[in-house]
């Protein structure tokens, strides 16, 4: 230890690290001790400087190079509260820092002995020694915070930008959370004439400039997850997805009232969605009764669809279990279900007024 113990100085990397968060950054902090004394102290700050270096512990080695008038610095311990990764691991041993302590383990970057041990490589001509587990709980504790509000303000910033109808209900994010294969990024609007101001969410995966974008949608007793066996293979493959859920399913809003559902109108979202895509080159693809006001698209719109190709995809099956569950938390929210149970004896609609 350096002089005082190893709690002492890593509550001064909490000090930095609660800075870090103050200033909108990841809260992780750093020090560096010399025989007892603390000789440079660093904090997170990759996105204030533009700088994807600015780790913590970057930041700490190079104020502490300046200090000490050399770069090796082989005589320190840096304090870090959370687990190294590798470009900082890498740093530290060039420098030749003789001990490094971290507080919270990083199970995704760490390399510390999370991930790999990078420090335990026997081919190394340096090793520095490592602790970990210095007030864990309080590393951990601080960035499961910081991570916690950040999702509440994305959360409300997006409810700022689509905010929630009197008349409709919404799906909590955290229903879809545990959907580890269904990972993409959502897209929404809600400025199109036929929403009102209904949040549609949408799947977009691949280049706008595809030369062949797929129109996925879904049927009446599921929702775009029905199609996540398509979305790498077709992306992967040069082609663009779209796959939306239709008003009332998956993670788009879900009005109260089953008035709101006729064929019609779903036709009419899905109209105004390929305009202000501005869809080209479009092969569509329809699953279970989507055929009811899906399948007049290409003669409405001739212009922008295309013959769909022979490829070997993955067969469609119907969403169950928990994924066909998790888009209706409460019956309040099933309307869409009701409604077009009630549609089914309803022909195709094959026309829908702008």
């Amino acid at each position: 230890m350096d002089g005082l113990d190893d709690a002492y100085w890593m509550r001064l990397a909490l000090a930095q690290a609660r800075a870090a968060a103050l200033a909108g950054e990841v809260p992780v902090g750093a020090v560096v001790v010399r025989a007892g004394q603390l000789i440079a102290t660093g904090r997170n700050a990759p996105v204030q400087g533009h700088d994807p270096t600015a780790h913590a512990e970057i930041m700490a080695l190079r104020a502490a190079a300046q200090q000490l008038g050399n770069y090796r610095l082989q005589d320190c311990t840096l304090y870090v509260t959370l687990e190294p990764c590798a470009m900082c691991s890498g740093a530290m041993l060039h420098a030749r820092v003789a001990r490094v302590v971290f507080g919270a383990a990083d199970v995704k970057t760490g390399v510390a002995g999370s991930v790999l041990n990078l420090f335990a490589q026997p081919q190394l001509n340096h090793h520095t020694h490592v602790e970990g587990g210095v007030l864990a709980q309080e590393c951990a504790a601080l960035l499961g915070e910081f991570f916690r509000l950040r999702r509440r303000q994305q959360r409300a910033q997006a409810l700022a930008r689509h905010p929630l109808r009197d008349d409709a209900l919404r799906t909590p994010d955290a229903r879809f959370a545990e959907l580890t294969d269904y990972p993409w990024t959502p897209h929404y609007l809600s400025d199109l004439p036929a929403l009102a101001g209904l949040r549609l969410h949408y799947l977009d995966e691949g280049a706008s400039d595809a030369p062949l974008t797929w129109l996925c949608l879904h049927g009446s007793a599921d929702w775009s997850y029905v199609y996540r066996h398509w979305v790498a293979p077709l992306s992967a493959g040069g082609q663009r997805v779209i796959a939306p859920d239709l008003i009332g399913f998956g993670k788009s809003d879900k009005p109260k009232k089953e008035h709101w559902h006729t064929l019609a109108q779903h036709q009419q979202v899905l109209r105004e969605l390929i305009e202000r895509l501005d869809l080209q080159r479009v092969v569509l693809a329809l699953h279970g009764d989507a055929r009811r006001f899906g399948a007049q698209l290409p003669a409405l719109m001739p212009e922008r669809f295309v013959t769909r190709p022979e490829l070997p995809l993955p067969a469609l099956v119907a969403t169950q279990g928990a994924a066909a569950e998790a888009p209706f938390p409460g019956n309040g929210s099933r309307a869409a279900l009701r409604a077009f149970a009630r549609l089914g004896a309803q022909k195709a609609v094959k026309y829908c007024s702008p």
